[in-house]
């Protein structure tokens, strides 16, 4: 077994489930989404992406992109919790809260990807 294959996948499936524990629920209720649960999201990213640097095949680009695609999707929802809640004083109304999540689910989307990816070049290795 190898210890840095299974840190990598731990971080991945972590992302992951860490994303869709914070988008489950409604998704304009500002109560069924946590900000610290946001925040853990964002650096179980920024660490699995972190770890996907050292890949060099294709398939590890392709996991590299996923990870920035989804990092970039966690910070653009972070600062509109941000801005929402500190620049422009509006509060998480229903309509901020849905941008946030969906954002936040767009994340989720690409981390689905990167486990799927995962799984695939797993079930491709030869003994």
């Amino acid at each position: 077994m190898n210890p840095e294959k299974v840190v990598f996948g731990f971080f991945i499936v972590l992302a992951l489930t860490l994303n869709f524990g914070f988008v489950i629920g409604e998704i304009d209720n500002p109560t069924h989404h946590n900000l610290f649960e946001l925040f853990a999201v964002i650096v179980v990213n920024l660490i699995a992406t972190v770890l996907k640097f050292g890949d060099r095949t294709q398939m590890g680009a392709v996991l590299l992109a996923t990870s920035l695609v989804a990092l970039l999707q966690l910070f653009a929802a972070a600062i509109v919790w941000g801005a929402a809640a500190h620049v422009t004083g509006t509060g998480l109304t229903a309509s901020v809260t849905a941008s946030i999540v969906s954002l936040s689910a767009g994340a989720m989307l690409a981390n689905v990807i990167s486990v799927v990816l995962l799984v695939i070049e797993t079930a491709l290795l030869r003994r």
